[in-house]
């Protein structure tokens, strides 16, 4: 079986390196092709591993929290990487909007629609808006900004892109909270009171910020600042630094009671900050997409594999109506919703809305949740979490390439920020 496992993961080696190039410029995406080929290969009498089966979840709840961790923190630190938009809250209104607004609004419809059409308990209806909540940096390519050497017209001036990424980088980390209160409201204890909500669940978040500026900071003067070209990372162009941008804030933040997810965006957004036009930034962004394919490559096929093999096994027509509705009416309603008015224009807005992609945030939030405190109702959260991932990578993984690139043909690119200095005032604003 080992020997099987080796030459499995070859050839996903292989076809992330590939299938990129092949399904360029086609309606179709690279996640989609894994995704249903794992289907197919689920729907084969294949051995399970360890003989528990390959689509029950809650027998792998480690190893699928660990693999989807993995995966969140690599593309948390190349999304970051990738923000060329000096910090400001004029000039990232339109994530603001989207985090502060859609983000809550969507895990209350979502639960609503739990409670209401799948007759989930309240606490565990909320878990399921909560998982539902983060979008996918790791998925989301197509529709962020593509790397760092894109230059300022389309790194700075792209209302659209830049949205979509600075809101895909800290959504994994703003929705770790609501997760928490969803399980204390389920029965974990503590049992939520004022100070509990302060402690664990608001303060982490500040401390994932101040520990990720200075880590950033500190990264930062390592890659860019010091001296010595000895010890200036910048000079030995190694794309293996990114796997430091992307740990070390994590295990600080954690050790000191902070939210790492969050500390690893900021701390990326903050050696961005440090030297934005650095060619070394290419080499990081370079590596961290390699291994977010590899990533996608072995998440979508797994996923698929699960599906084909059973893990819809019960599965309810209200529970493809609730994935549907979550991807195609909650998130696109919202999210146009929360944007009236803002720096982005009408079609940019629309397209931002739509384009929340769902992916390995929601395989993380699941596995964490049930692996601390499993809830009744578990089987639908997994299937409608499924079924949500499989269902945004297919009309997004289709939709996403062409709309784009006709939204940014026709202008769509080039919003009028109200500030003073615009998008292209101080880098430092």
């Amino acid at each position: 079986m080992l020997t099987v496992l080796f030459g499995v993961a070859g050839l996903l080696a292989l076809a992330a390196a590939v299938l990129p190039k092949l399904v360029a410029d086609r309606p179709f995406s690279t996640p989609l092709v894994m995704l249903i080929a794992g289907i197919g290969l689920g729907l084969l009498p294949l051995p399970a591993p360890y003989g528990d089966g390959w689509a029950d979840p809650a027998a792998h709840l480690t190893g699928v929290e660990s693999f989807a961790q993995l995966g969140i923190l690599v593309s948390l630190a190349g999304a970051g990487l990738s923000v060329d938009r000096p910090f400001g809250v004029r000039r990232w209104a339109s994530a603001w909007r989207l985090l502060g607004i859609t983000m809550p609004a969507m895990i209350a419809v979502v639960a609503l629609l739990g409670w209401w059409w799948l007759a989930l308990t309240p606490a565990v209806a909320m878990l399921l808006g909560a998982v539902l909540a983060p979008t996918d940096p790791v998925l989301a390519g197509d529709v962020g900004v593509p790397s760092p050497d894109v230059g300022a017209h389309l790194a700075r001036h792209n209302e659209m892109r830049s949205t979509l990424t600075i809101e895909a980088g800290l959504n994994d980390g703003l929705t770790m909270p609501f997760v928490l209160l969803a399980l204390a409201l389920a029965g974990q204890p503590p049992e939520p009171d004022a100070g509990w909500i302060l402690v664990d669940l608001v303060l982490p978040v500040g401390i994932g910020v101040l520990v990720g500026l200075g880590a950033g900071k500190l990264l930062g003067w390592a890659m860019f600042g010091t001296a010595s070209s000895r010890f200036r990372l910048a000079d030995y162009a190694d794309g293996l630094v990114l796997l430091a941008l992307a740990f070390l804030p994590y295990a600080v933040a954690e050790l000191v009671h902070g939210n790492g997810f969050v500390a690893v965006f900021v701390a990326a957004v903050a050696v961005r900050a440090e030297e934005r036009s650095h060619e070394y930034h290419e080499v990081l962004h370079a590596f961290g997409r390699q291994l977010e394919r590899l990533f996608v490559a072995l998440a979508l096929l797994g996923l698929g594999v699960a599906l084909g093999d059973g893990l819809l096994h019960g599965f309810s027509p209200v529970e493809l109506l609730v994935a549907g509705v979550v991807v195609l009416v909650v998130r696109p309603v919202l999210g146009w919703l929360a944007l009236l008015g803002s720096p982005a224009g009408r079609h940019a807005s629309g397209a931002i809305a739509f384009f929340g992609v769902r992916g390995i945030g929601t395989i993380f939030y699941l596995a964490y949740a049930l692996d601390r405190f499993p809830v009744p109702g578990q089987d639908v959260l997994w299937r409608v979490g499924a079924l949500t991932i499989a269902l945004s990578v297919l009309v997004h993984g289709i939709l996403a390439g062409p709309t784009i690139r006709r939204i940014e043909a026709a202008g769509g690119h080039l919003p009028t920020i109200g500030d003073p200095g615009g998008l292209t005032g101080p880098r430092n604003g």
